[in-house]
């Protein structure tokens, strides 16, 4: 009995949070991100304010989270299917880079407002902290390891190297801007990101070793 009421309980803590961040993408779509408040996303979803604070840190964070939930759970899951004779640098990175640049992603145009608005991009780029540790997991679980050090400090590294590659893709030098104030992407984001994460390539061949 007490594992159905856990179960229930985390399906409910799932549905709310789905609830609050579908809520604050359609308000920011529909008003704009800056005409957007924390009580009118949680009156959206049906819930309190103070709920939705267990849930976000911000207006910005619970935007983003429509395009970006669950991929840290993707990326590990591809890492740690993938057959034991690739690589693991092999692995991550293109676990990676297909998780970032997927073609199918039906969020275009929520992608579109995170490009224009320059506290969306700072968010964007902080959710890759949410990989290192379901990503250090699915390491150990690749290397047998038996140190926690070794997988954490890996997938520290890895998403290290994943938030330089969406600072330059998402903040140049130079950022160029569109009329209506869309920041143009800085060169290839597949590009960048495999450019990145070579430099750790040593690091996870020697962990394999």
């Amino acid at each position: 009995m007490a594992t159905r009421r856990t179960g229930l309980r985390e399906q409910k803590k799932q549905a709310t949070r789905e609830a609050l961040r579908e809520a604050a993408l359609r308000l920011a779509l529909e008003r704009g991100p800056d005409n957007v408040r924390v009580d009118d996303i949680a009156e959206a979803a049906g819930v309190s304010p103070r709920t939705y604070n267990n849930y976000f840190s911000s207006r910005e964070q619970a935007i983003v989270a429509a395009v970006t939930t669950e991929r840290e759970a993707r990326i590990a899951a591809a890492v740690a299917d993938r057959p034991a004779d690739v690589r693991l640098a092999d692995a991550v990175i293109d676990a990676i880079v297909d998780q970032y640049t997927s073609t199918e992603d039906p969020r275009q145009d929520a992608l579109l407002l995170i490009t224009s608005t320059s506290t969306l991009r700072d968010a964007f780029i902080h959710t890759a902290t949410a990989i290192e540790n379901p990503l250090a997991d699915a390491i150990a679980q690749r290397l047998g390891d038996t140190d926690p050090y070794i997988s954490r400090v890996l997938a520290a590294g890895v998403t290290a190297a994943v938030r330089v590659a969406l600072e330059r893709w998402l903040q140049p030098p130079s950022t160029p801007i569109a009329p209506g104030g869309l920041v143009v992407p800085s060169g290839a984001l597949p590009e960048l990101l495999r450019t990145a994460l070579a430099s750790l390539a040593p690091a996870l061949d020697a962990a394999e070793r």
